[in-house]
């Protein structure tokens, strides 16, 4: 069994979704591994990563805006504030979704369904650089 691992980084602009299902596809390509799985994984407490719809946007604004309702910021029931509004709201919107993603490789090409996209789920305001471990393991 093979295995091959690369390191990339997102840079986001501030909270949503930003789509990277080119840079996963290219890294599980390049890897050889004609067929296992695709380990995506965010190495961060205050984004996520989601496998969503990327065929129209709406659909990740309208999840984004459902979480925002669920989980708001100012709760004053928050204790962990200390870098700000967002702060614990992030960490909890990073909590009820995932760090990493399992997508299974055949013939070195993800196997995503038609309208399936691979997206880092930035919840903080600020911009970031989103360090992100893909690892192909297979034959």
């Amino acid at each position: 069994m093979a295995v091959f691992k690369r390191d990339i980084t997102i840079r986001t602009t501030g909270s949503g979704t930003y789509e990277f299902t080119d840079q996963v596809a290219a890294v599980a390509a390049k890897s050889g591994i004609q067929d296992g799985i695709t380990n995506v994984f965010c190495r961060h407490t205050s984004c996520s990563l989601v496998i969503m719809e990327n065929a129209d946007p709406s659909a990740c604004r309208d999840l984004e805006a459902y979480l925002d309702r669920l989980v708001p910021e100012r709760d004053p029931a928050y204790t962990h504030t200390s870098e700000g509004p967002d702060d614990m709201p992030s960490h909890i919107k990073m909590a009820l979704t995932r760090t990493s993603e399992v997508i299974p490789v055949a013939g070195c090409r993800l196997q995503l369904g038609t309208w399936q996209g691979i997206f880092l789920w930035e919840h903080r305001k600020q911009h970031h650089d989103r360090r992100i471990t893909i690892s192909v393991v297979g034959n």
